[in-house]
């Protein structure tokens, strides 16, 4: 069973960073891609970065600039850098990891930016 944790959380002013980070264990055959998902109630999840196995990398409009996607394949761990944060980031983020035609999600870390 694969399972995924997120971490890195918090509370942040505007203009601040954070490092979420997210560990994948389990049975997970071969990695794709993984990525960060975010979410504000009642709204969709939203991509916000991904990442493939050889590191090509995909960002949402509102976040190219400031967001930093990474991975350490050999550890199963994916990270996101997040500069400059703006209101408008806070949200409940998401790891995701695309294992051939499965879909696996953390519980999600919430990130506050206050103003």
């Amino acid at each position: 069973q694969v399972q995924l944790v997120e971490s890195g959380g918090g509370l942040v002013q505007t203009g601040g960073s954070l490092r979420l980070s997210c560990v994948a264990s389990g049975s997970l055959g071969a990695v794709n891609v993984m990525s960060w998902y975010r979410q504000t109630p009642g709204k969709e999840r939203r991509l916000v970065a991904a990442i493939t196995v050889i590191g090509n990398t995909h960002y949402s409009d509102p976040v190219k600039g400031r967001f930093i996607i990474s991975r350490n394949s050999a550890k199963n761990e994916v990270y996101l850098q997040m500069n400059n944060l703006k209101a408008d980031d806070t949200a409940r983020y998401y790891c995701n990891l695309k294992v051939g035609s499965s879909d696996y999600w953390g519980q999600g870390t919430q990130v506050t930016v206050s103003s």
